[in-house]
């Protein structure tokens, strides 16, 4: 009996040693932002632990990582960058001495055209509006950049991740042909939202995004007023506002034109789930106005 027993430990020891060994050698990659876990995880098959750096519920203007963030950046072998968000305005380059081996793609320079620098949130210049990730035609170039990252960090896999790559593909392409079938309906085009995260969307199927918000600042009464008349002007219905954000100024605009508030979730990490959600809300706020 004390054999069994003896024997039953040596094997749970073993095992927990091969746990201890090979969670040391499992392979960590960071990214600014929740939704970007989504095309990791997609195109890898859940073959990295994703470090995000901003967690759900965060402001990704303002965020300031957590030492835990920092140590597993440390052991990243790359990190994948929005490229013109505020807190990466800050930390950015401190992140790359923490880790000068591991491999940087930033997002942004990928989709976003350089020239078009400009101020952006509360007046610090972040180069150009961050929130391309919420439209699915600029997600098809997020996919195809972190499929070649991944190719460029595991060449032996590069089959994998191919087929993992195309599978993406036909579902964001799903999710842009519902965008278009869905917005080539409606007949009043606008909608408005505290912060502005929708710009891409609206530039890509022809909305109009109008934001309560203005360089990260909280309208002045002058522009509560003029928001006011746009909305009644619209006939909107709706008001979104995005999870992380203060409801207060959204409400006071929605309670004036007998509107309703709508929480959205643009930095979930399950980005297919939010981006069809969003798309979803918007048309019907689009439908409303014009009943």
């Amino acid at each position: 009996m004390n054999k069994i027993c003896v024997s039953v430990i040596l094997v749970f020891l073993l095992f927990s040693c091969n746990r201890v060994q090979n969670k040391s050698e499992d392979k960590i990659l960071t990214v600014s932002i929740a939704p970007f876990k989504y095309f990791v995880d997609e195109i890898s098959g859940g073959e990295y632990i994703v470090n995000v750096m901003v967690p759900a519920g965060a402001d990704p203007h303002v965020y300031e990582p957590f030492p835990v963030q920092i140590n597993n950046l440390r052991k990243s072998v790359a990190y994948i960058s929005n490229g013109f968000l505020g807190f990466e305005m800050t930390w950015l380059s401190r992140f790359y001495e923490i880790n000068s081996e591991m491999i940087k793609l930033s997002l942004g320079e990928k989709i976003i055209p350089l020239e078009n620098d400009h101020l952006h949130e509360g007046g610090n210049v972040e180069g150009a509006d961050p929130h391309y990730w919420v439209s699915p035609v600029c997600a098809l170039t997020i996919a195809s950049s972190i499929k070649d990252l991944l190719i460029e960090l595991n060449p032996g896999e590069a089959a994998k991740y191919e087929s993992n790559y195309q599978k993406l593909i036909v579902k964001i392409n799903e999710v842009d042909v519902l965008s278009r079938d869905l917005f080539s309906e409606v007949k009043f085009r606008s909608f408005m939202i505290y912060h502005p995260n929708l710009g891409y969307l609206a530039r890509d199927y022809n909305l109009e995004e109008i934001t309560v918000e203005h360089e990260g600042k909280e309208p002045s009464p002058s522009r509560m007023k003029e928001l006011i008349d746009l909305a009644r002007n619209d006939r909107l219905k709706v008001i979104f506002v995005q999870k992380e954000y203060d409801i207060k100024n959204a409400k006071a605009i929605a309670d004036e034109i007998n509107a309703v508030i709508e929480i959205i979730d643009p930095l979930s990490e399950n980005w297919l789930k939010s981006t069809t959600d969003i798309i979803k809300s918007l048309h019907k706020s689009m439908i409303a106005s014009s009943n």
